[in-house]
């Protein structure tokens, strides 16, 4: 299977070995970060730092002149990333011989929600989340295409991975995150996730319900979660804490607007790229989920994009859905983590690649050759040679 390992620019940017070191660990290609949410990464081999702080979200180039007099526009990267950050170490990956995708995050910001706060979701509380643009306004939904658009198809790329093209919620591991003290389980997160900008009432309106109503329900249905006082009978689902027909209404809503959205990106990407560029989105196939591997149906997202970014680290391979739905041409990819610190297992990566394979899975992510240590990276460089990963 064709591997690909996920790049930051700054773990190659001044460092004159890391492209023949990422091509030497048998992968074909790069997914190269060019436009990225805030973090704090660490660069075990780098000769000039050891810790990179991404201060905010930002793309890693310099943006064009389509952002030019408008409200939302992206931000350019500060000191971590300066000038054509992106363009740079895409040049030096392809000098290694490796084909070079871009890596782009879109709803997930939150400086945008702090400096537009009308931007974010807002839950049934009326909290917002501003690491959360919401998807359904009309705003926001342009400037993540254009987004989409811009840093997709930057020169020499040959394809991209579009992560989080859909909802955003409250899961996000925000900084020193201490959300973990109730269980909400699968449905809470998601009743939690819900918002109610005037964007999404007038949205719930269209699907026969009442907003002030509907956040009453959901305020209603979490309490028992919050008392931890929930029935003792399995895990709670949507429809018996709303309600079969209001779950099914708010869904549509949802799906509606995170359809709309990733047709419009992708046909975006398109005609801007050129003929044979690949677009791929980062997903999961229960549409209702949120977060970087946004919620799909797997028919839907098939006949949009090219294919799909799936995680299955951690014995979860949620990959037979888009199987079933895809042709010989579709790009299965199973995103699989190879960093140990972050509970990943190099070690097993090539029983893990043959469990993706038996899934489904074509093609295989490796997450991630620049935060990974010496150890991992050896670990990872064993499995692709390994005979038994070409069988």
């Amino acid at each position: 299977m064709k591997a690909s390992a996920f790049v930051y620019p700054w773990d190659v940017n001044g460092d004159p070995e890391a492209p023949d070191r990422i091509a030497g660990l048998g992968v074909a290609q790069v997914t190269l970060a060019a436009a990225y949410h805030s973090t704090r990464a660490l660069t075990p081999r780098h000769p000039a730092h050891r810790v990179v702080t991404a201060e905010y979200a930002a793309v890693l180039y310099p943006p064009g002149d389509r952002w030019a007099g408008r409200g939302l526009r992206p931000y350019p990267a500060g000191r971590w990333a300066p000038g054509n950050a992106c363009g740079r170490a895409a040049e030096a990956l392809a000098g290694a011989g490796l084909e070079v995708h871009t890596w782009v995050v879109l709803a997930h910001n939150s400086r945008m929600g702090a400096e537009h706060p009308d931007t974010s979701v807002v839950n049934a509380y009326g909290d917002r989340y501003p690491w959360a643009p919401c998807i359904a306004q009309p705003g926001t939904r342009a400037y993540l295409v254009d987004l989409a658009a811009e840093a997709a198809v930057r020169p020499g790329a040959r394809g991209t991975e579009l992560e989080s093209c859909g909802w955003y919620g409250l899961q996000h591991l925000h900084a020193h995150d201490k959300t973990g003290g109730v269980r909400l389980g699968d449905a809470g997160q998601y009743l939690m996730s819900l918002c109610f900008c005037p964007s999404c009432r007038t949205g719930y309106g269209e699907h026969g319900l009442g907003a002030d109503a509907l956040a009453a329900a959901v305020r209603t249905a979490l309490e028992p979660l919050w008392r931890g006082t929930a029935a003792d009978e399995g895990p709670p689902t949507v429809g018996k804490l709303l309600g079969e027909d209001t779950a099914a209404a708010v869904l549509a809503w949802r799906e509606r607007a995170a359809r709309t959205l990733q047709e419009d990106a992708v046909a975006a990407v398109r005609a801007a790229a050129p003929a044979g560029f690949q677009v791929l989105l980062h997903a999961d196939p229960a549409s209702h989920h949120c977060g970087a591997n946004v919620g799909v149906d797997p028919a839907h997202i098939l006949s949009v994009a090219d294919g799909v970014v799936v995680p299955c680290t951690g014995g979860t391979a949620p990959l037979a859905p888009f199987a079933a739905q895809g042709t010989d041409r579709t790009v299965l990819a199973a995103n699989l983590t190879v960093v140990a610190g972050l509970g990943g297992a190099p070690g097993t990566l090539a029983a893990d690649a043959a469990r993706a394979r038996s899934e489904g899975a074509n093609e295989l992510r490796l997450y991630h050759a620049g935060l990974a240590s010496d150890a991992d990276l050896a670990a990872v460089r064993e499995a692709l040679s390994s005979p038994a990963r070409h069988r």
